[in-house]
């Protein structure tokens, strides 16, 4: 999930704790132990694009991390106020913070190494990285929780709401996935998909719009189902796989055609069409709906610049820039199905 979102959860997490002893400094230390395992994009800055890639959400979102991190960061924090709280208090209120924000993650497309060292990234797709309608709600409970006085049974109350609800709308969104999923069959009619590798996954900002991927030996199919309106077959948009222009790519060192397959589950589209060869990996979507059909192009890519037929630089994803052409107004008549 993004920054802010984390944010609240750490602090949400910190004042469940120990909020009633420590007042506001809980929730202060909760928000940056929540904050810390995204503290990896640093070493993204330093690597090779696609290692990167590999590397985010990795080490830094493990259980074993938040049990290697939660004694030193008991231990430091707890010299800073010379012993005053109970060691066993930090390293319950630092573990809980840390090991919660790749819980979170686990729910978003993207997923987590969680049982690192073990490679097998986590990932139920069923909310987006920023969604309003998650974090608004749990981060006014908490803020108005904050401003009460610590011995306030209506503070912990209020955060406790914020934690129950930000729980119950991450089951919301699996059960709303998993009701589309089981439906996803309908949708493409006449195209021989392959029903077991059809991927369902939240749209920008909502719970209420969904993207629906299905494939067939050779292409890949993105539709669209609002929770208020049927799916519209005039929607999909239709993907060449192109992999073996993948196979044939020679890399300048490192290989790295396995690592792209194992980082997109193997959900791409490959295209040659410019010295850039782009690896677009479809499980975030197209830019269709966002910009009212003035772009189609996925969102998610990876760019191969070929010389002399071996890739000499990869541009790594990034999908921010994307958000410039968007259309907001048509974007949300989708989602409510106008």
């Amino acid at each position: 999930m993004d920054s802010l979102t984390q944010i609240i959860l750490g602090a949400a997490v910190g004042e469940a704790v120990a909020g009633k002893k420590m007042g506001n400094k809980a929730a202060l230390w909760g928000a940056i132990a929540g904050t810390i395992p995204d503290l990896d994009v640093i070493i993204r800055h330093f690597s090779h694009p696609i290692q990167g890639a590999l590397m985010h959400r990795g080490f830094s979102h493990s259980i074993v991390f938040a049990l290697i991190a939660t004694p030193i960061l008991a231990w430091l924090v707890g010299k800073l106020y010379k012993n005053r709280y109970d060691i066993g208090l930090w390293r319950k209120l630092f573990f809980l913070s840390i090991v919660t924000h790749p819980m979170l993650d686990i729910f978003t497309s993207y997923g987590t190494q969680f049982f690192w060292p073990f490679e097998l990234r986590w990932t139920f797709n069923s909310v987006f990285v920023v969604d309003p309608l998650y974090t608004i709600p749990f981060g006014l409970l908490l803020l108005v929780a904050l401003f009460l006085n610590r011995e306030s049974k209506l503070r912990r109350k209020l955060n406790r709401t914020g934690i129950i609800y930000s729980c119950i709308y991450l089951l919301w969104g699996v059960a709303v996935k998993l009701a589309i999923l089981g439906d996803s069959g309908n949708y493409f009619a006449g195209k021989e998909i392959q029903e077991e590798r059809t991927l369902v996954t939240p749209m920008p900002f909502t719970s209420f719009y969904w993207m629906v991927l299905a494939e067939n030996d050779d292409n890949y199919f993105i539709g669209y189902k609002s929770l208020f309106s049927s799916f519209n077959e005039k929607d999909v948009q239709t993907y060449s796989k192109n992999h073996s222009e993948l196979e044939k790519v020679k890399w300048k060192g490192q290989n790295y055609t396995e690592t792209l397959k194992f980082l997109t589950k193997g959900y791409y589209s490959v295209d040659d069409s410019s010295d850039t060869l782009k690896v677009y990996d479809l499980r975030f979507g197209e830019l269709s709906t966002l910009t009212n059909n003035t772009s189609n192009e996925p969102l998610f890519s990876y760019g191969m610049v070929i010389d002399n037929g071996i890739v000499n630089k990869t541009v790594g994803p990034n999908p921010r820039s994307r958000f410039k052409d968007a259309n907001f107004g048509a974007y949300f008549d989708k989602v409510f199905g106008k």
